[in-house]
């Protein structure tokens, strides 16, 4: 197990070592942020001085020598925009992405779990068939669109909801419900799968034989060992909400790390940029890391 955790943070390192080398290439294609943070009618001696200060004027390769050898030292840099370390402006953004992410998983596995394992244990029935249809319909649903149509109908029509803003508990609920829907479309799939397949197996047919209540069967014989595939598509989906969830925040203006990317590479702030794909990157190396922990806690037989 110590081996394939080493395997697994080499494997993560090389492949931040590629994205940092891509993104830092790829974000000074977007253009001259001397043209975005000076005025119109700069002349091009104070085009020259911006450029000069923050070691714009290198070549490329120098620009991305310098950065690395800063990188090195834990230096992300300094935010053109906000004259701010590019670190502390990420991280106090990653903390709203996360306290989103957190509370939006926690229902979805509450919720898909609970949904799944009824359906899977009455299948046929018309509560298997709504959960289908509900798996179905939460899978397909796109993200921006539900978004808006949110604020549509709760916000403008009804009155009900904020459209954006975090200050009160009424704020981040369209937010969480639409974050909400794909994860738990997907996760209720897998869920019933994973049940029926566990429900099908010989030591399941012994306990029904030795008269053991059906809520002991799904929820202490089947659902530890049906467990191991909905753990991989929740990391999955979690590491999708941090990685994925720039449309819904923008839509809201929640002052994630979604909508903090979107603003910076606008902006042609590069080290904000690179701060925010690194911190988002190491995030979900981790939560893959803790997943494999959790398979190893589940099945015995990978530990050895």
């Amino acid at each position: 197990m110590k081996q394939q955790i080493g395997q697994r943070a080499l494997t993560s390192l090389i492949s931040l070592l590629g994205l940092v080398v891509l993104v830092f290439f790829l974000s000074r294609l977007t253009g001259d942020p001397a043209a975005l943070f000076l005025p119109v009618d700069a002349s091009e001696e104070m085009r020259q001085n911006f450029r000069a200060l923050h070691g714009l004027n290198d070549p490329i390769v120098v620009q991305f020598g310098n950065y690395m050898a800063d990188l090195a030292r834990g230096d992300f840099g300094e935010s053109l925009r906000r004259a701010r370390p590019a670190l502390d402006i990420v991280l106090e953004a990653f903390v709203w992405t996360l306290q989103l992410a957190l509370i939006t998983m926690s229902l979805v596995a509450v919720a898909a779990i609970f949904v799944g394992s009824v359906a899977a244990f009455t299948v046929g029935s018309k509560f298997d068939r709504f959960a289908s249809l509900l798996s179905l319909v939460g899978a397909s649903a796109p993200d921006f669109w539900v978004a808006i149509l949110a604020i549509v109908l709760f916000s403008l029509q009804l009155g009900w909801l904020p459209t954006s803003g975090t200050g009160t508990i009424w704020h981040w609920i369209m937010p969480v419900a639409v974050l909400f829907i794909r994860p738990f479309g997907l996760i209720l799939q897998v869920v019933r799968g994973s049940m029926l397949s566990a429900l099908g197996s010989p030591y399941v047919k012994t306990a029904r034989a030795k008269g053991v209540k059906s809520k002991s069967i799904i929820f202490v014989h089947t659902l530890r060992n049906g467990m191991l595939p909905v753990i991989t598509v929740m990391g999955d989906q979690a590491a999708a909400l941090l990685n994925g969830a720039v449309v819904v925040e923008s839509i809201f203006g929640f002052p994630g790390v979604g909508k903090l990317m979107i603003d910076a590479i606008l902006q042609r702030d590069f080290n904000v940029i690179l701060a925010a794909i690194m911190v988002t990157a190491l995030a979900i190396f981790i939560m893959n890391l803790l997943i494999d922990l959790s398979y190893a806690l589940l099945d015995p037989r990978i530990r050895k």
